[in-house]
């Protein structure tokens, strides 16, 4: 029978089938012979069928994996040459990102949206916290609001605390399938209290020595929302590297360019030093934002390998 993935420990699955029986599943033997690239075969997500096992109604073994609509990746924790699928078979994704306690880069958040344009899935950005920002902070807000929405991203700016653009997200969540990612610390299991008062999820301070959030999400784990649409919640991420993306293919996943690299000079432009560049152009009269063009140089140079 066909059933999804709601929770993954790496070894055992708890799953729920069409019918909306849970179960708790293992894999069958011959998934863990398969030539697999990822550190994980089976991931939230994830469309899969199963047979129930004689001993108990509550047990299954999942026999077959459907194909995959998209996915989101990371590089895993353990093996720097594979990679980690952080959540399947999505309708959007929500990084929840702070300006202070703590801080999230502006790096961080680009390697985010590019892994979601590379896999398209559409990506919201939600900034939390608002109730501790000043002057400052909410001056960095406007600046990043007008950045990313110009180039046809949603900012949200939200205090979980407060209740504060609640409603506007609760909104976006219907009848969708959403990731949340974001830093421990960032709000993600307080939003998730606020949505579901009754799951109690553990949260935790911000590390005072790190300044980073400790993390209380073990497990990426997929949730139902009352109405219609789930929610899928993962440990927090404290670096997310690019995976699978090449240093020519990186300049089509920021959507300002892809519109000026069809008019360089040369068909292989990196858009850094070559003449006739129009991507660079665009910088120079204001069209494309310096701070993402900076930001495009930064992860061009962190990408390993040959370029094409």
């Amino acid at each position: 029978m066909r059933a999804r993935v709601y929770k993954s420990t790496g070894s055992w699955y708890q799953v729920k089938s069409d019918a909306g029986k849970r179960y708790n599943a293992r894999l069958k033997g011959v998934f863990k012979t398969e030539d697999i690239s990822s550190t994980n075969p089976i991931a939230v997500g994830d469309d899969v069928e199963i047979e129930e096992e004689l001993e108990t109604e509550q047990s299954a073994v999942i026999t077959d994996i459907h194909d995959r609509r998209n996915y989101v990746i990371r590089s895993s924790p353990h093996t720097r040459w594979q990679h980690h699928i952080i959540a399947s078979n999505l309708d959007q994704s929500l990084l929840f990102i702070t300006l202070k306690e703590p801080r999230t880069s502006q790096g961080f958040v680009d390697r985010f949206l590019i892994s979601c344009e590379a896999y398209h899935i559409p990506a919201i950005l939600i900034v939390n916290k608002a109730d501790i920002y000043r002057k400052k902070e909410l001056a960095l807000f406007e600046e990043w609001q007008e950045m990313y929405t110009t180039i046809g991203y949603t900012v949200l700016l939200t205090s979980v605390l407060e209740g504060r653009g609640m409603d506007d997200v609760r909104g976006l969540l219907q009848h969708k399938t959403t990731l949340l990612s974001g830093h421990s610390g960032v709000g993600k299991s307080s939003f998730i209290n606020a949505v579901f008062p009754e799951m109690g999820l553990r949260t935790q301070e911000v590390s005072g020595w790190s300044g980073k959030g400790m993390h209380t999400t073990t497990f990426a784990e997929m949730f139902d929302i009352p109405g219609g649409g789930s929610i899928i919640d993962t440990p927090g991420i404290r670096e997310l590297g690019l995976v699978d993306i090449s240093k020519q293919e990186l300049s089509h996943y920021y959507p300002e360019m892809r519109q000026y690299i069809n008019e360089c000079q040369f068909n292989n432009c990196s858009h850094i030093n070559e003449p006739g560049c129009a991507v660079k152009d665009a910088v120079a009269e204001g069209y494309i934002h310096e701070n993402r063009y900076i930001s495009y140089l930064t992860l061009y140079d962190s990408i390993k390998g040959k370029q094409y």
